[in-house]
Parts: structure tokens; C-alpha cells; sequence
């Protein structure tokens, strides 16, 4: 790619990085649980296969089986800072867990999904520096990379993913979408 935006927000221009808000649209489809019950609800999720306690002890969740079992009988509550391993944990499991089938939901047998691209909020920017940017979709087929990144957690890959599989299709316009205000789809 050409050089990227590096001056983003010098005019006053506001949004977020491309592969940021596909990250939120793609955690709002895999639907995280948010209540007060959704304590319990996160350490049964955690702590019921091998592969969700390795991926707790990888979120830095360290506490003896005596402990999870009076949390999970709620004669304990959890510390803040274990509270934001748990949440942590429960993200990591559950992107992994939820990767395979959102792969599956997004390329709808090779359809794909279509993306809408919200662009710049220039309000802010004098009107003499404000850009040409409208409302745009398109059709995305390959989201391998993309979903993989999201599953790891892996910023830059992801970031890389968007920008080198997706946003490059837009032709010589894939620089004024590197920063948008909202990513959408629906799958």
C-alpha cells in the first residue's frame, strides 16, 4: 500500500481505524454476555474445558480451585483486577470459540458479506480542508485473514488483513476509508 494516514486528525477530523471498528462489529456478533449473572455465566465458560482454564492461566488468571469454586458458589466475589482477567479470559475463549462459525457466516459459501463504510465525522474540519467522502459498500469474499487476526487478538495482523485483503478493493479510494467512523454488516 501507498503511504497510510499518518497525519490522521491534524484538521480535526474524528473516527477510528478501519480494523478497529471490525473488531467491535465483530464482537457484537459474537454476542458477550454483560449482566451482573454474566460473572457466573463467564467462569462456567472459562473454567469448563481444558482449553478455556489454559487460555484463563494465559490471561494472567492464577487462583486455586478452592477459590473458583466460592466464587462460583458466590461465597466470594473476585478482585477488580481478577474481574479484568476473567473478562480477558472470557474474550480469548470465546473469539476462538466463535471464530469458526462466524468464518462460515461471513463468506455465506463464497457470497461473501456486504460492508458498509461510514466515513470521516469532518465537522470539526474548516471547510476549505474537508475531503469528498460519501457512503460506501462493498462485497467482502475473503475474511480468513481477517476473522484469524480477530480470533488471536491480534492487532496489527488484523489491521494488515483489513487494509491488504479488503479496503484495497476500494480502488484508488482505500485511503480516505483507513479511518471511519462505523464499519457495518450484517451476517
Amino acid at each position: 500500500m501507498p503511504e497510510r494516514n499518518i497525519e490522521f486528525g491534524k484538521y480535526g477530523a474524528r473516527g477510528i481505524r478501519g480494523h478497529e471498528a471490525v473488531a467491535r462489529q465483530l464482537d457484537a456478533l459474537a454476542t458477550f454476555i454483560a449482566t451482573r449473572r454474566g460473572l457466573l455465566a463467564r467462569l462456567h465458560y472459562i473454567t469448563r474445558t481444558e482449553h478455556a482454564r489454559a487460555a484463563a492461566r494465559e490471561a494472567g488468571l492464577t487462583v486455586t480451585d478452592r477459590t473458583l469454586k466460592a466464587w462460583l458458589e458466590e461465597r466470594r466475589s473476585p478482585s477488580k483486577r481478577n474481574l479484568d482477567k476473567i473478562e480477558s479470559a472470557y474474550r480469548t475463549v470465546r473469539r476462538q470459540n466463535v471464530a469458526r462459525y462466524l468464518l462460515v457466516r461471513l463468506t455465506r459459501e463464497g457470497r461473501g458479506t456486504r460492508v458498509e463504510f461510514h466515513p470521516l465525522n469532518q465537522s470539526q474540519v474548516p471547510r476549505t480542508r474537508q475531503r469528498a467522502v460519501e457512503y460506501r459498500t462493498l462485497n467482502v469474499r475473503h475474511w480468513d485473514r481477517v476473522v484469524r487476526a480477530w480470533a488471536a487478538g491480534d492487532d496489527a495482523a488484523l489491521d494488515e488483513a483489513w487494509v491488504n485483503d479488503v479496503v484495497v478493493d476500494l480502488g484508488s479510494q482505500w485511503g480516505e476509508y483507513e479511518f471511519v467512523t462505523a464499519i457495518a454488516f450484517a451476517a
